[in-house]
């Protein structure tokens, strides 16, 4: 198996199974990715956790794709959180961010008694995930999947989406954490189900094999600082013979800048931009995601000094 000593926190990774009918990934994240992201926000920690968990799954998800381009784990609904992004981008780059009321969050924790909430709590009852991937080719256009976050957690509508969506039998576990100094470790892994075919056979029992051994899984175990991913891996899979490709390295990375942000507001109409504009005659803009703090002359996106 491939050693992770010189980079053991934030990585993804694939892995196959010698005698099982799987493919899989598995995930860590730490200091250079997940971790300054929820800093940065200062989320609750349960909207924090499950901020994370939207993070890892689009990282398992998107650095399967065989294309340059980014994926969108994104949830939305009209409950105390309104949207919860997290984006992966072939790069390795991750960000993330949520909007939430903190007067219905403050409500939900004191229901809950400090338990961390499940879906149609965060969401409301009409609460979906979408699943957005967008390549960086400009003529392709971007594909969404949906499913309805009526599950408990992200894991399990995100394997209804694939089971409906994809028809692929998936098992996703996803754990975060926040340690006594206040850092966050996150950690996950997927496993998918390979069809039968002429070489394989029948696929139905293997899977089954999987999916028992997937579930002996602890949340603790996934992000782990004692328990490394191949350790982690070996456990689970060793009867069957597991190996782990080499990892990919994750960072906490934003790809706004000021000529994409001038691009947009050019597309706006020229009074709706002045009416936004401060008295000095510039228009604050803030990226979501990274906190970044733009300042651009309204002249620059309208071309006049009305």
């Amino acid at each position: 198996m491939t050693s992770l000593s010189s980079n053991p926190d934030d990585f993804v990774a694939a892995f196959t199974s010698d005698t099982l009918p799987i493919t899989g990934r598995i995930a860590r994240m730490g200091p250079r990715s997940l971790s300054p992201i929820l800093h940065r926000h200062a989320y609750p920690d349960h909207l924090g956790e499950i901020l994370g968990e939207a993070v890892l799954l689009s990282t398992l998800v998107g650095s399967a794709m065989k294309f340059q381009g980014r994926i969108m784990a994104q949830a939305e609904g009209d409950g105390p959180v309104s949207m919860l992004v997290g984006e992966y981008r072939t790069d390795g780059g991750v960000r993330a961010y949520s909007r939430f009321e903190p007067d219905r969050w403050a409500y939900l924790e004191k229901v809950n008694k400090g338990a961390k909430p499940h879906m149609p709590q965060l969401f409301g009852p009409q609460g979906a995930l979408a699943l957005i991937i967008v390549q960086d080719t400009e003529h392709v256009q971007p594909y969404q999947g949906i499913v309805p976050l009526n599950k408990g957690t992200l894991a399990e509508c995100a394997e209804d989406y694939f089971r409906q969506s994809q028809q692929v039998q998936t098992c996703l576990a996803l754990s975060v954490r926040r340690d006594a100094a206040g850092d966050w470790h996150a950690g996950g892994m997927m496993i998918q189900k390979l069809a039968g075919d002429d070489s394989r056979g029948d696929t139905e029992e293997g899977w089954r094999e999987a999916q028992a051994l997937f579930a002996t899984l602890q949340p603790d175990e996934l992000c782990s600082e004692e328990i490394s991913a191949e350790d982690l891996l070996f456990r689970l899979f060793h009867e069957g013979g597991v190996r782990m490709q080499s990892p990919e390295p994750l960072d906490d990375s934003c790809t706004c800048n000021e000529e994409r942000l001038r691009h947009t507001l050019a597309g706006m109409p020229d009074e709706s931009l002045h009416e936004m504009a401060e008295e000095d005659g510039t228009l604050g803009v803030d990226c979501q995601f990274c906190a970044r703090h733009y300042d651009i002359p309204v002249e620059a996106v309208t071309g006049s000094t009305n």
